[in-house]
C-alpha cells in the first residue's frame, strides 16, 4: 500500500520514498515554552503523532524530533515581568507541555531537542555560513544575506522583491538588505547570553532548528512537519540557512503542513487574544475528545473549533466505546488494523476517513451475531483506533471518566437491579433506580445488546 503526502514544497500529492528506509527521519517544529499552549498547537503534535505512528508500521526505524524553543524574546519578556531567570519560566511551561501531550494521547518523540542544549552546534553552523559568505557579522550580530541564496522563497512561493516590499522586516542600518535576517543577537548583562566569535549573545530563532535538525537527524531529512503559518520565514529561513550550510544539500525532503484553528472565523492567535489554552480545556472536557475533534478534519484544511465539535466528539466516541462495552465477553488475541484505516491514513493522512472506517466498522459490529465476526471487527475497532491514538482505555473508564472504580461498580449494580426489577415485571423499582441514576448525573439507554450507562 503505497503511502501519499502532500509535499508542499512542490505544491502536489507525492509518493513518500525515504532516502533509507531503514532509517527514516521527521522534524516538526515544537513550541516556544513562555505559557500554556492553546488548542492550535495541539494540532501539529497530534497530527505528525499518527503520521509517526503510519510511519513506524512501515519501516523498521524512525527517528523523530520535535523541538523545545527555551530562549526567545517573549520568553525574557515574561521573566522580565515575573522578576525570575528564564529557566523559571522554562522549565515549568515546557513541562507543562509535555503532560498536556500526554494526556491528549501524543507518544512521546523520539528526540526532543532544547535549544538552549545545541548553542555549540549553533554557533558552528554560524561560522559556516559566515565562512562561505552566506552570512556576515555586523555590530554584534550575525545576518543571513538573502540575496546569496537565489532560492529564498520557493517553499512559499512568494517573489524575494515583493517579500521585501510587503514584509515586516526590521529595517537596521548594519543590515546589508532589509530582507536578511538575524541568526545571532547581542545580549546587555541582563539577558541570557553565551560567548561566541562575534561576543557575548544569543541565536535567532530560526538557526536553531536548522542546528538541532542537522544535529540529530542530519544535513537532509525525510520529512518537516509544521503549521502553515511558519512557512513564511521560519521554514523559508530554516532552508536558506540549512542548505548554504550544507553545502547545497537539501534540507528536507517533503514538507507537510497543518491548517490553522478558527474560533469563531477568525485565525486562533495568542497575540489577538481568541485561543483555548490546553491545559484549561483538559480540565473541562474528556481528553480523548479533545483529540478526536483535532482528527475530525483533515489536516491541511482550516478547523473551526467550538463547543459544539467537542460535544459531537464525546458522543461519537459514546458510541464507539459503547459498541466496546457491548462487546466485553468477546475474546481478543491481538487488535488488527483495518486494512480500510490503514489505506485512509496512507491517502495524505485523511483521518476523517478513517474516523468514518472505525464508525462503520462499530455498526457492523452492533449487528453482527456470529461470535467470529464479533471477534473480528473488536479487534479491528480496537487496532484501528490504536493507529489513531483512540480507543485504548477501557470502556468503563470512558464512561466513568472522574469517578473512581468503586462508583462505577455501585452503578452497574443498579442498573443490573434495574434490569431484574424489569425482568420482574416490577416497574416502580425500576422506575426509582432511574430516577435515582438521572439524578446523580447517569444517563441510561435501552439498546439491543442491553442497557448501556454514561455520565451526562
Amino acid at each position: 500500500m503505497e503511502l501519499r503526502l502532500y509535499n508542499n514544497l512542490h505544491r502536489q500529492l507525492e509518493a513518500f520514498e525515504p532516502q533509507d528506509p531503514r532509517r527514516v527521519t521527521m522534524y516538526v517544529c515544537g513550541p516556544t515554552v513562555y505559557n500554556y499552549v492553546h488548542i492550535g498547537n495541539a494540532r501539529p503534535p497530534v497530527v505528525f503523532g499518527v503520521l509517526a505512528n503510519l510511519l513506524r508500521r512501515r519501516y523498521p526505524r524512525l527517528v523523530y524530533a520535535r523541538n523545545i524553543t527555551d530562549v526567545d524574546d517573549k520568553i525574557n519578556h515574561a521573566a522580565r515581568e515575573l522578576g525570575v531567570p528564564i529557566s523559571r519560566i522554562t522549565d515549568k511551561y515546557a513541562a507543562a507541555y509535555q503532560d498536556d501531550m500526554a494526556r491528549l494521547g501524543v507518544a512521546p518523540p523520539d528526540v526532543v531537542p532544547y535549544a538552549t542544549a545545541h548553542i555549540p552546534q549553533i554557533i558552528a553552523m554560524m561560522g559556516q555560513l559566515v565562512e562561505s559568505g552566506h552570512a556576515y557579522a555586523a555590530e554584534g550580530h550575525v545576518l543571513f544575506s538573502v540575496a546569496s541564496f537565489p532560492d529564498y522563497g520557493k517553499l512559499s512561493r512568494r517573489d524575494p522583491e515583493e517579500m521585501l516590499a510587503g514584509a515586516r522586516v526590521e529595517v537596521a542600518p548594519y543590515k546589508r538588505d532589509p530582507g536578511d535576517f538575524v541568526l545571532w543577537k547581542p545580549s546587555p548583562p541582563d539577558l541570557p547570553g553565551w560567548d561566541s566569535p562575534w561576543g557575548v549573545g544569543r541565536p535567532g530563532w530560526h538557526i536553531e532548528c536548522s542546528a538541532m535538525a542537522a544535529t540529530h537527524l542530519g544535513e537532509t531529512i525525510d520529512i518537516h512537519g509544521g503549521g502553515v503559518d511558519l512557512q513564511f520565514p521560519h521554514h523559508e529561513n530554516e532552508i536558506a540557512q540549512s542548505t548554504c550550510a550544507h553545502g547545497g544539500q537539501v534540507f528536507a525532503r517533503y514538507w507537510l503542513h497543518n491548517g490553522m484553528l478558527n474560533l469563531g472565523g477568525a485565525k486562533m492567535s495568542k497575540s489577538v487574544g481568541n485561543v483555548y489554552l490546553v491545559h484549561d480545556l483538559l480540565e473541562q472536557h474528556p481528553p480523548e475528545a479533545l483529540r478526536y475533534a483535532l482528527l475530525s478534519a483533515h489536516y491541511r484544511q482550516p478547523l473551526d473549533w467550538s463547543d459544539a465539535l467537542i460535544e459531537q466528539s464525546v458522543r461519537t466516541l459514546d458510541r464507539l466505546y459503547g459498541t466496546l462495552r457491548d462487546l466485553a465477553d468477546v475474546p481478543v488475541i491481538e487488535p488488527m488494523v483495518p486494512i480500510e484505516v490503514e489505506s485512509a491514513l496512507c491517502d495524505d493522512l485523511n483521518t476523517p476517513a478513517a474516523l468514518a472506517e472505525l464508525a462503520r466498522i462499530a455498526g457492523e459490529a452492533r449487528k453482527a451475531d456470529s461470535p467470529l465476526t464479533r471477534a473480528s471487527l473488536k479487534a479491528e475497532l480496537l487496532g484501528g483506533g490504536k493507529l489513531l491514538g483512540l480507543l485504548q482505555q477501557p470502556p468503563a473508564a470512558w464512561f466513568g471518566r472522574g469517578s473512581v472504580d468503586g462508583d462505577d461498580v455501585r452503578i452497574q449494580a443498579l442498573v443490573d437491579e434495574r434490569n431484574a426489577a424489569k425482568q420482574a415485571r416490577d416497574f416502580i423499582r425500576a422506575d426509582a433506580i432511574r430516577r435515582q441514576l438521572a439524578s446523580e448525573g447517569v444517563l441510561l439507554e435501552d439498546t439491543a445488546q442491553g442497557v448501556r450507562w454514561r455520565r451526562g
